[in-house]
């Protein structure tokens, strides 16, 4: 028998682009000699992402369709179809089509060589603004700087993963989950695999500057404690200056007998002390919250229909207890 290959591809409201990504992959799929299918998740889509699943699942038996109770993020649809899938290569893609589907037998080709993880690497990044790459660059080198276990610079979610590699994923089960960080954290033989991604073919992207600040701050928490060291440090250092200006006022009033004025220096001072410390309560205040998630431990997702390999059609009773 040929190797097994599973695809995994998250999609929110992906109306606009999904069954033209799905005619590339299965074009794709025609050209290699393995055992494909494709793993479709919907992450409480609004539109009609889920019918699209379901009625390529219908047509195509390499599909199937896993649709998600609500919206529980990327990360977690992305964790869904890890937990899914049985395959010897897996890859995990958009369904945007800005990473290529036509490089996948290059990633595989690559995994065959002994390794267990291949991760494509942005070479460049077409159809984003100059500030758009600006802030994902400084975000993966301070990462690289902050982290315990550096992540690839200028590498999204696309990649394939060996076997072991997926079964190593599975037993990480932490509720505050950055994948990027997690892919790297698990080791074993890692690659890099250069590419041009591509424009957005079709709709929009789901990622606004509020979302990416968002998961900056989660990659950053969950990866590092360098955030709390530098609230110490930011903490000793602004005592030490103010004992230091102290120590300063009053020798002036005892050797040259000044008066103590600057009452905009004192405002300033106290300003500055009280922003330090709301800046370090936040930072603390992250962590706290990141503790406080992992503790109810709550499932990760619940999968409220499924589609494809045997699992029922329309109008029969699809609806599991879900997984987490």
């Amino acid at each position: 028998m040929p190797p097994s290959l599973a695809v995994i591809v998250p999609a929110y409201n992906e109306t606009a682009v999904l069954e033209r990504f799905h005619g590339r992959l299965a074009a794709v799929f025609d050209g290699m000699d393995v055992n494909a299918s494709v793993i479709y998740i919907d992450d409480g889509s609004a539109d009609d992402t889920w019918a699209i699943i379901d009625r390529l699942a219908q047509t195509d038996p390499r599909v199937v369709g896993l649709r998600l109770s609500r919206n529980f993020g990327k990360e977690a649809a992305m964790t869904a179809g890890l937990d899914a899938v049985d395959a010897d290569a897996v890859v995990v893609i958009d369904a945007d089509l800005q990473d290529p589907p036509e490089l996948i037998p290059d990633l595989v080709a690559r995994l065959h060589e002994g390794n267990d993880v291949v991760y494509a690497t942005r070479a460049d990044r077409a159809g984003e603004t100059r500030l758009k790459r600006f802030t994902s660059a400084a975000f993966y080198r301070l990462m690289e700087r902050l982290s315990d276990n550096p992540m690839p610079r200028d590498t999204g979610d696309f990649r394939v993963l060996s076997r072991r590699a997926v079964a190593a994923l599975r037993e990480l089960r932490e509720r505050q989950r950055f994948m990027k960080g997690l892919f790297a954290w698990i080791g074993y033989r890692q690659v890099s695999f250069r590419y041009h991604r591509d424009a957005r073919v079709a709709g929009d992207t789901k990622w606004n500057y509020w979302r990416l600040t968002n998961l900056a701050i989660e990659g950053i928490t969950s990866f590092s404690v360098a955030p709390l060291r530098m609230a110490t440090w930011l903490g000793m250092s602004a005592a030490g200056v103010a004992f230091l200006y102290g120590l300063w006022v009053i020798l002036k009033v005892l050797i040259w007998g000044d008066p103590v004025r600057g009452y905009p220096t004192l405002l300033v001072v106290i300003l500055f002390m009280g922003g330090a410390q709301l800046m370090g309560l936040g930072i603390i205040g992250e962590y706290v919250g990141r503790t406080y998630a992992e503790s109810k431990r709550r499932p990760l997702y619940y999968v409220e229909d499924r589609r494809g390999a045997g699992h029922p059609s329309p109008g029969h009773d699809s609806h599991g207890p879900g997984q987490a």
